[in-house]
């Protein structure tokens, strides 16, 4: 839409450059010499052309403006040098209004000084040509005020432009926030929900005997502390067989560790259901000490790693979870994606 709309743009302003060329033909019988105007004409049409160019960025490059204030001078010092200034020349005065509209195009693509200084020069060149009188009767103040109201609409576009752009990072910047509180509490809402599921009847039992557990009580609690931390570190190694294969693992004394370092998201629900049915199976027959389980890397061709240790002679480094140098791999499993 905004290409169909500079299309436009830009085809009427060729038009209206075209019409001055029309003018000058219409009036080369009234120069002293023509040939100065045929120069002129072609002259003012190469850079018409060159900066109403459709490929140009929309602000025009320095070299560009320059080139046209430039053309401009030399259009009207060619023009004017071969018409008398004492007298009514018509049309022959083309010109004026010519550069007047290639002034205009220079302010509109953003170059606003360059579009008054080929405004004020060409006020200067009709006052050393003629009287003060043919500013008005020749088009400089109808091109003057081209160029005032070109500025002011490409300033009021342009602040438009900067406006609409900061309030869209701001609708963006608002709608991520908004994104994040939702993740937020969509995430906070389900691990409440998660504690509650696995921890509630504990907490449940506790309260109702007033705090006084027995030593197998407090071993569940550190079970289901546990399973908790699954929820955070496991994620997508997780489902309700895992869940029950790990829970029941931790009763029969072997320290288990999920770790999710992603990957498993990206496969199929099959492929990660298949995963699954593995881990468990391989979780409920496990008679480590230790097991460890991780995600592989993005190269590797393992989804899932499972590692059994069978902890070394040191009684107290056991204990203390203490990965110690006597620990040796009792099981190794490497399930695909």
């Amino acid at each position: 839409m905004i290409t169909n709309a500079r299309t436009i743009v830009l085809a009427l302003a060729a038009l209206f450059s075209a019409y001055h060329l029309v003018l000058a033909i219409y009036s080369i019988e009234t120069p002293a010499s023509p040939w100065p105007v045929v120069v002129a004409m072609v002259l003012y049409a190469a850079v018409t052309t060159i900066s109403l160019w459709p490929t140009s960025p929309t602000t025009m490059p320095l070299w560009m403006a320059s080139l046209c204030v430039v053309a401009g001078v030399a259009v009207t010092a060619l023009v004017l040098s071969q018409l008398d200034g004492h007298v009514t020349n018509g049309y022959a005065t083309w010109s004026v209004a010519a550069v007047g509209t290639l002034m205009t195009i220079v302010t509109v693509r953003r170059r606003p000084l360059f579009g008054w200084i080929g405004i004020v020069v060409l006020g200067i060149m009709m006052l050393a040509w003629s009287d003060p009188l043919r500013l008005t009767t020749t088009g400089w103040i109808g091109s003057a005020v081209w160029v005032g109201v070109a500025h002011a609409l490409t300033h009021g576009l342009g602040r438009a432009s900067r406006d609409t752009t900061l309030f869209a990072r701001a609708e963006l910047d608002a709608a991520a926030w908004h994104a994040t509180q939702e993740a937020q509490l969509t995430e906070g809402r389900y691990r409440l929900d998660n504690m509650n599921r696995v921890a509630g009847p504990m907490l449940h039992h506790v309260v109702d005997l007033g705090g006084e557990i027995s030593a197998e009580d407090r071993r569940e609690c550190l079970h289901l502390e546990g399973a908790i931390r699954d929820e955070i570190r496991g994620r997508y190694l997780l489902n309700e067989d895992v869940r029950t294969e790990v829970l029941a693992a931790r009763r029969r004394g072997i320290e288990v560790t999920l770790l999710d370092d992603g990957g498993l998201e990206d496969l199929s629900d099959r492929a990660r259901d298949r995963i699954h049915l593995r881990l468990a199976t391989q979780i409920s027959r496990s008679q480590a000490d230790r097991l460890i389980v991780r995600t592989g890397v993005d190269s590797s061709t393992a989804a899932v790693t499972v590692v059994g240790l069978r902890v070394g002679g040191d009684p107290v480094a056991a204990v203390l979870g203490s990965d110690g140098d006597d620990d040796e791999v009792s099981e190794w499993l490497e399930i695909p994606k």
